[in-house]
């Protein structure tokens, strides 16, 4: 099967050729350069898009989903570029240029800046830009910026790219997913992935988030073909993956490593991981915790004795700034937190790192329309699917999950390490922490799909017991947000509308364990 065919040129020519016009009349700059810089780099997108669909084999499904994808964050991103400016925050430096992360607008200034200097753009790897701690992504957005606007500073190229990168994990995603489950599955986990709001988000910015999803989409796929059919070519998507990764997050290629290493192990393969595999993983491995540690060290002047006291120091650090951060920026948890014993102020950090963005909380507080909508989208993924997380474990244990159990227990396990690690390492806010989140966001898509499926084919209650916790979370907490803007029924102490909210989850709870067991007897 041809996966590109010359009548694809049909469409592909004037739909790049509408986009490439489109684009450049928001932007600055002569019409000529950037109607053929974002028309070539769209066509670019769209062709590869085209080629890894019919190579996935998905037909008309996947094609519509990694359509969507694509078509989402670019819009998306096009749309925050051209309202932030006129439905933000006037004062915001970063919003009235059309950015909703901070970083993004730091490391799009220092790209452009780089680009258009006389400088090489392996400078990106040094301190004098402080954007980007790794370098990896600064380097590639100067580089795109001087090849393709040299004359212009046209922001929506980048966003054109990000993009590009949050939806070309699709079909590499749905590819393995199929391989390793069956095609329901991969419809599942695949729109999971393509349409949930907060990767969308990213994916229309400059961050790093959409490349490392894609980045792990190569890995896994590459992975798992060559787990299950041995294919030695296929270790080559694995290493571009990982490569990718090291260049963009050293940390989130050893984490990766550490998730399919363990895979391969609790999946029963360990007879089959060859030394020269485990040679190869334990080279890398090594390799990034060193890149990672000195890049954490040259960005961030921490001390140590060797790459893991570094990456020690950068943590606790971290941990330590960030809850400062988010006491002092939101007053009532100020006020709770001089009330709290100093050991419990962590795991409330984290408690609450995990509810966010919190649903109550953008339901009722004031904001301008634009970020209105964006915070409910925002919420309302991470809400639905945070039961799914939860019930990944009952999945895992599953008679349906019973030949992989050890590597869908090690996934969730590790995800929900790092769901809590992101929220430590955010101060529990609602932008860093989420963000943070979503860098594994492909492998919670992948437990959520293994849910979504067990409890399609068993219609086991805990679905809809976990989901009725979360709703209790939701109104209660909503009331209390309703109380404190504006004034709508009694006030509820913090601490005691916590109480009420635990006292419901365990009547919840007893009840269905209640049920269960009379259910068996």
């Amino acid at each position: 099967m041809k996966f590109f065919q010359l009548r694809d040129l049909l469409w592909l020519v004037p739909l790049s050729l509408a986009a490439g016009a489109a684009l450049t009349s928001v932007q600055a700059g002569s019409p000529l350069v950037g109607g053929w810089a974002f028309s070539s780099l769209f066509f670019l997108a769209a062709w590869t898009l085209t080629v890894a669909t019919r190579w996935a084999g998905g037909g008309k499904i996947l094609a519509w989903m990694v359509a969507l994808a694509f078509a989402l964050r670019l819009l998306g991103g096009v749309g925050a570029y051209l309202l932030l400016p006129v439905y933000g925050y006037a004062d915001d430096e970063e919003q009235s240029a059309g950015f909703s992360y901070t970083d993004a607008y730091r490391r799009d200034a220092q790209a452009w800046q780089l680009a258009t200097s006389e400088r090489p753009i392996a400078d990106a790897f040094n301190n004098r830009y402080a954007s980007d701690q790794y370098g990896g992504l600064l380097a590639f957005a100067a580089f795109v910026y001087r090849a393709f606007s040299p004359d212009a500073h046209r922001v929506l190229i980048l966003v054109l790219l990000s993009a590009w990168m949050g939806a070309l994990g699709a079909p590499f995603l749905w590819k393995a997913v199929r391989l390793q489950w069956d095609e329901k599955t991969a419809r599942v986990v695949g729109w999971i992935f393509a349409l949930y709001p907060e990767t969308i988000l990213l994916g229309g910015v400059v961050m790093r988030e959409p490349y490392l999803l894609a980045f792990s989409a190569f890995s896994f796929w590459g992975f798992m073909d060559w787990k299950i059919r041995r294919q030695k070519r296929s270790l080559t998507w694995l290493a571009l993956g990982v490569v990718g990764m090291l260049l963009v997050s050293p940390s989130i290629a050893l984490i990766t490593l550490i998730i399919l290493g363990g895979w391969l192990y609790f999946d029963g393969d360990r007879r089959r991981f060859s030394w020269q595999a485990a040679l190869i993983l334990g080279v890398v491995f090594v390799g990034g915790l060193f890149l990672l540690s000195s890049a954490l060290n040259a960005k961030g002047n921490l001390g140590g004795d060797g790459p893991l006291a570094v990456i020690q120091n950068f943590v606790r650090e971290s941990f330590k700034w960030n809850s400062y951060k988010i006491e002092r920026e939101s007053g009532w948890i100020q006020k709770l937190f001089d009330e709290m014993p100093l050991w419990m102020q962590s795991p409330f950090v984290m408690f609450y790192g995990v509810l966010q963005p919190v649903l109550p909380a953008i339901l009722v507080a004031p904001t301008t329309i634009l970020w209105k909508v964006i915070g409910i989208l925002r919420a309302a993924g991470w809400y639905a699917a945070l039961p799914l997380l939860i019930l990944s474990f009952g999945a895992a244990l599953s008679p349906r999950s019973e030949k992989r159990r050890g590597a869908t227990l090690w996934l969730a396990f590790v995800v929900w390490a790092w769901i809590l690690f992101a929220a430590l390492r955010g101060g529990g806010g609602q932008w860093d922490n989420p963000r943070y989140r979503a860098i594994l966001f492909l492998w919670q898509a992948l437990l959520a799909g293994e849910a979504w499926m067990w409890l399609r084919e068993t219609r086991n209650a805990w679905g809809l017991r976990v989901l009725s916790m979360e709703v209790v979370f939701v109104v209660v907490f909503a009331q209390w947000y309703a109380n404190r803007y504006w004034h709508i029924g009694g006030q509820i102490p913090f601490a005691k509308m916590v109480l009420l909210i635990l006292t419901l989850w365990a009547a919840i709870v007893a009840w269905g364990a209640w049920r269960d067991y009379r259910h068996r007897v």
